[in-house]
Parts: C-alpha cells; structure tokens; sequence
C-alpha cells in the first residue's frame, strides 16, 4: 500500500465515516464529542482563519497548550494551511518559549490549557500573533470563536511526502533544545506502520495526556489515530484524572514509570502487600481480586500498556503482569520518530528488555557499544544545525542514539545506559549509573534515583522517596534502604558499589529543572545543585539529608 500523509488519511475518514464520534473531551464535568464531520468542520474554519493572517505556506506555527481536542485541531488546520507545526511543552518557561519562536521563526502560536498562563503569556513576543483555545478566555489576540467564524477552507491539498510536517523541539537535559525536523514521510510512514505492529483500529479508545509536544504521543496516538479512525479521549485535569480514565475505559494505554509507580503505590495504599500477595495466590479470588484493581485503575478493558521515556523497574512491571496489567516497555527518539522497538507481544521473561526493533527499522550496535538505528522514520535534520546533524549520523547513515546496549540472540534489546551518562570514580574506574539505578528502584519506596560520584572514591546514590513512602517511620524506611543497599552491592563489581544511599526531602520537578518535560532525570543539573550533598563526609549507609 502506498504511503500517505495523515491529511489524506483524514480526508478518507471524514468522507468513510462523518458521524463516528472521533474526540471527547471533559468540559466543567460534562463530556463534549467531535464527530469526524465536526471536527473536520472546526480544521477548516481555522485553517481559513490562518490564512486570513496571511500565514504562507510553509509559515512555522506553534502551539503551546496541554493535550485537548483544539490541539488535534490546530494540528491539522496547519496541515491543511500548508503551514509547519513547532509544538512546545505545556510546562515551558519563558526562557525556552523564547528560544523557540525565536530559533524557529514562529509566526503565530496557539495558546491553550495552561497551568501557568499568565507568565506563559508574557513571555510571547508581541510580534507574534497569539491564538486562544476557549481555555484562556480573552488573553490572547485572536480568540478560538473569532477562528470558527471563518468560511470553511473548501478543497483537499495533498503535501509532498518530502514537504516539512513539523519541527518538535527536544526536551534535552543540557543546553538549548535542538529543532528536529520530520517530513510527512518520517511521521506518516511511522504512524501509519504502528497500526500494524500494535494491532490499533477503529475500535479502540485512548486516553491522550502525555504532552502532545512529545514524539511519542504525537506519532503513536495523535497521527496514529487519522490512520486508525481510534476513538480519542482526553482529560479536564490532572485532578480529575482517576473520572476520566474510567470514562475513557481505554483499550490501549501508554504512561511513563512515574506514572507506572504512583499507579501501584495508590494500590498498595488500600491493601498491604502482604494481603495483596495472600489473595492473588488463592485460585478463582485472585481473579476477582485482580478485576477489581483493574477496575479501580481504569484499565479492566486495556489490551495494551505500555511504558517509554525512561527505563522503568522490572519488578514494577511483574508486579502489573500479577493482576493482569503486561506492560510492554518500547523505545524511540525525537529524531526517529518515536519508532524503535517494542515489547509486543508481551514476554514476562524479556523483562528489562525494551523489545525487538519494529519491521523495516534496522539496529545495530557499534563497536564503542552504542545502539544506531536507520528506518524510514528517522529525521531529515536539526534544523539550522548542520554540524549537529552531521554529528548525530553515520556516514552510512545510521542515527547515533547515544544510549549503550546489548541484543540477545532473539534480537531483543536492552539499553544498559547513556555514553554520556558514564562517569568515572576518583580511583579512576567508569561507572555506568543506568542499571544500578534499575536494581534501587525496586524497592518500591524509592521513587526517583541518581546514581553519582565522579569526586568520590565509590559512587553513591541520591533518592527521593514516594509520597506514601515519606508517611512511614524513619527507622522503618531506613531498614527497607539499608536492605536493599546490601542487596545491590551483592549484584555490583567492586568499583561499583555504593558508598551509601542519601535521601532527599526535596522531588525532582519539570518545575525545580530537575526533570525534562518527559520526566527524564537532569543529571547534571542534579549533580551541580546537590554538589554540597554529594561531597559531604556523611556518616552511615543510609543518610537522610
């Protein structure tokens, strides 16, 4: 089949099946629905209403707002407009709002759900045209209702494959973002190949609110869903969201290991362990146990789960697969659009593992240790940076990923850390931090991680506990770190093992800088803030600081 662009697969959709309801979305409590026809209606009133701007084709737009039903909109308009899509993280401040616009030459932006939208706001330069999802009221120049006054843009423009469909700005943990250029080819063949290697169709429903300015949810779900015709949902608000995903019901689900954690420890807040682990060992109750934990989650009707955007620990995911949750760890890049491998179909004993890589994608691993992939989904470049996408490729052109690994001999692969993030111990000896960090997260108490000491003579690890965690006492969560301390170093060579572990009062936030947008730890970041901690004389294994 040939490939085709999601605004072609869009047009297809709304001629097939108008009346199918395509998007939800919480408004104050009650649920509003876009048919394909509707929504369809919306995309062309805005597309009309940016070429009233006298936005040409080819003109950067933005949109800065969490996911909801105007982002798909505004997504497509600028597709229908001939326009280029430059997403930003809901969660960035000025300064990277304005390195955005201003690196990528953004002619308008779309403004939407916002938690800090007043300094959002500000921070865009008056000579950039601000457009308002329904959201933020009258704080931007052009209100979402003064779009949909426009005529319906008539006609089906078809993009060359090779035109440019967006630049997504990286979330990366150092320096400024780099612009990553995907043409329609990378995206739709990606989008469009998913469907297929994870079974996706018009049956399914999803919940969206990973941050739409992310590959994965754009790529996966987003541009997936013009293919697929899947039924999207979206969210009211983080504090809503326990309503929403029951509402959703959704059969295919993708989160992130925080995510994953905070799931199970508001599980095992309601039963112990200990009471958990009696029931699911009694046949025909552990069944029903199980349902009921589905339920409360949410996810009784999920066929699919799945987990990206950083490693998430084992026993996390075998402690799902004991009430009927397999979650399938996948891996991707910003640069090769989110499309690398996946553990689909789910294998309890390739755990750890982040899967094979998907069909017409090719991996290998270079003689340094480094995981490079080449597939059609791969970008065209970092946009005005030659020499950093000179860089990133090989001269045979494979992507350079940065992340080490290793494949066993059923081709699966498992990422055993980051060339940047190995660091080496004042006696001289490297230090790969990523799977020390795996075997400490499976205490479950521990909710974040960074293992550090490029000053000291043995590394040592840096935690902040779950909220559930923080509410236990002292010696308690001392014996439970202590523990599992004696239990890592067991696994570790000699220059590995830790000196102690040192808790943190304060989390690691987007907010604090200390996380990326996609919740990626910023070690070095970490590493310049904490360095007084980090370089303390601390007395004993456990240290709380």
């Amino acid at each position: 089949m040939s490939l085709i662009t999601p605004l072609e697969s869009f047009y297809q959709q709304v001629e097939k099946r108008p009346d199918k309801i395509f998007l939800k979305q919480p408004v104050d409590g009650d649920i509003k629905t876009y048919t394909w026809k509707g929504f369809d209606d919306q995309v062309r009133r805005v597309a009309a209403g940016l070429h009233k701007l006298g936005l040409e084709k080819g003109s950067h737009i933005s949109i800065l707002s969490k996911n909801c039903a105007e982002w798909f909109i505004a997504d497509m308009a600028i597709m229908l407009a001939g326009c280029v899509s430059v997403p930003i993280f809901p969660t960035a401040g000025k300064d990277t709002i304005q390195y955005v616009l201003k690196h990528a030459g953004c002619k308008a932006i779309f403004m939407g759900k916002l938690d800090d939208a007043d300094a959002q706001f500000a921070a865009i330069p008056d000579e950039v045209p601000t457009i308002g999802f329904s959201y933020v009221k009258d704080m931007a120049n052009i209100s979402w209702a003064e779009m949909l006054e426009h005529e319906p843009l008539e006609g089906n423009p078809i993009p060359d494959l090779d035109d440019v469909m967006t630049i997504i700005y990286t979330s990366g943990s150092t320096g400024n973002p780099k612009g990553v250029v995907h043409p329609y080819r990378s995206i739709s063949w990606a989008a469009s190949n998913s469907l297929k290697e994870l079974n996706v169709d018009e049956n399914d429903r999803i919940l969206s609110y990973l941050p739409l300015a992310h590959i994965t949810e754009r790529v996966l779900i987003e541009s997936a869903s013009f293919y697929s015709a899947s039924e999207i949902h979206f969210l009211e608000s983080l504090d809503t969201f326990q309503r929403d995903i029951k509402w959703c019901d959704p059969t295919l689900f993708v989160s992130v290991p925080r995510l994953w954690t905070r799931f199970q420890m508001g599980v095992l807040a309601k039963m112990p362990q200990k009471k958990l682990n009696i029931l699911l060992s009694i046949p025909i109750i552990n069944k029903i146990v199980a349902k009921k934990i589905r339920e409360q989650l949410g996810l009784n009707s999920a066929r699919l789960c799945a987990s990206g955007s950083a490693p998430i620990s084992p026993s996390t995911i075998r402690w799902f697969a004991r009430i009927g949750v397999q979650i399938s760890e996948g891996w991707g890049m910003t640069e090769n659009s989110a499309y690398g491998t996946s553990c689909v179909p789910f294998r309890l004993d390739k755990v750890g593992s982040i899967g094979r890589p998907y069909e017409g994608v090719t991996l290998r691993i270079s003689e340094d240790g480094e995981l490079q992939v080449k597939g059609p989904c791969n970008m065209r470049e970092y946009y005005l940076e030659p020499e950093k996408t000179a860089e990133v490729f090989t001269e045979d052109g494979f992507l350079r990923t940065g992340d080490k690994g290793e494949i066993d001999n059923e081709g699966y692969v498992r990422i055993t850390g980051r060339l940047k993030d190995i660091f080496k111990t004042a006696k001289g000896k490297y230090v790969t931090p990523v799977p020390i960090e795996s075997l400490l997260m499976e205490n479950s108490n521990i909710e974040q991680v960074c293992v550090t000491g490029s000053s000291l003579k043995q590394p040592i690890a840096l935690v902040v506990l779950s909220d559930e965690a923080k509410t236990l006492p002292k010696d308690e969560i001392e014996v439970s770190l202590r523990k599992t301390l004696e239990k890592v170093n067991g696994k570790l060579e000699s220059h590995q093992v830790l000196d102690r572990i040192v808790v943190l009062e304060e989390p690691w936030t987007i907010e604090n800088n200390l996380l990326t947008p996609t919740l990626k730890v910023k070690r070095h970041v970490i590493e310049e803030k904490l360095d007084g901690v980090i370089n303390q004389n601390h007395k004993g294994d456990v240290v709380f600081a």
